[in-house]
């Protein structure tokens, strides 16, 4: 939304068709045009095939965002091979053939952002050891591939939220005392909007940023600093 309403054309890929239908529509109502494909970045094949539609649609792509995500919850100690696994694939790996496929289409500038987490910055004491390893591998694959693209004009970079009102968090941690404890441990005592989130977002993807690279900005009212 946050990117049609700046002007953009929007490609969309995510498992669920319901919901590149709803993200589709508010694409719409900015005024923008979208195309969608039911896309899993576990595999390298559905990558491939959403950015070839973003050419085939648009003409060429210009802004990547590698926002898809999934977590688990589970002790360390109990934690399966299988879930610790899952997580990796999509967060991590998922990222990777997201950003290869973007990549090989685009040799003349754009900008890759991904969305990592304060949890690949600094443990918060819930068990997500996969979630927060997945998480700080994206900053790691991030400074990687800085360096192995820059001779394209293309930047790539991440963007580590805190706590956010969204409807993931609210699934995780639930309206109640967890969210609010979350809310009171940050420095500026609540949990972050949306708007200050796309902002850091619009600023990567804009052409005004093109001599950022590899780095990872920390929307987090400041709680990674305590």
């Amino acid at each position: 939304k946050a990117l049609a309403e700046a002007g953009a054309d929007v490609v969309l890929g995510a498992r669920r068709t319901e919901r590149l239908e709803e993200t589709g529509a508010l694409v719409t109502a900015a005024g923008r045009r979208y195309a969608a494909l039911t896309t899993d970045v576990t595999k390298p094949e559905d990558c491939d095939a959403l950015i070839a539609l973003a050419i085939e649609k648009f003409g060429r792509v210009d802004i990547l965002v590698n926002n898809a995500g999934v977590g688990t919850a589970v002790p360390a100690t109990h934690e399966t091979p299988e879930q610790f696994r899952s997580v990796l694939d999509v967060n991590l790996f998922g990222a990777y053939w997201m950003s290869q496929a973007f990549a090989k289409a685009n040799k003349n500038g754009g900008a890759i952002v991904n969305i990592s987490s304060i949890l690949g910055l600094k443990p918060q004491g819930l068990p997500q050891a996969a979630y927060a390893s997945s998480k700080a591998g994206l900053i790691g694959l991030t400074r990687f591939l800085s360096t192995q693209v820059a001779d394209t004009g293309v930047t790539v970079n991440a963007i580590c939220p805190g706590f956010f009102d969204s409807p993931a968090n609210h699934e995780v941690f639930k309206p109640g005392p967890l969210l609010d404890a979350l809310s009171g441990a940050t420095p500026m005592r609540r949990i972050g909007t949306n708007t200050e989130l796309r902002t850091a977002l619009l600023y990567l993807a804009a052409p005004g940023s093109s001599f950022v690279t590899g780095q990872s900005i920390v929307v987090d009212g400041g709680w990674s600093i305590w």
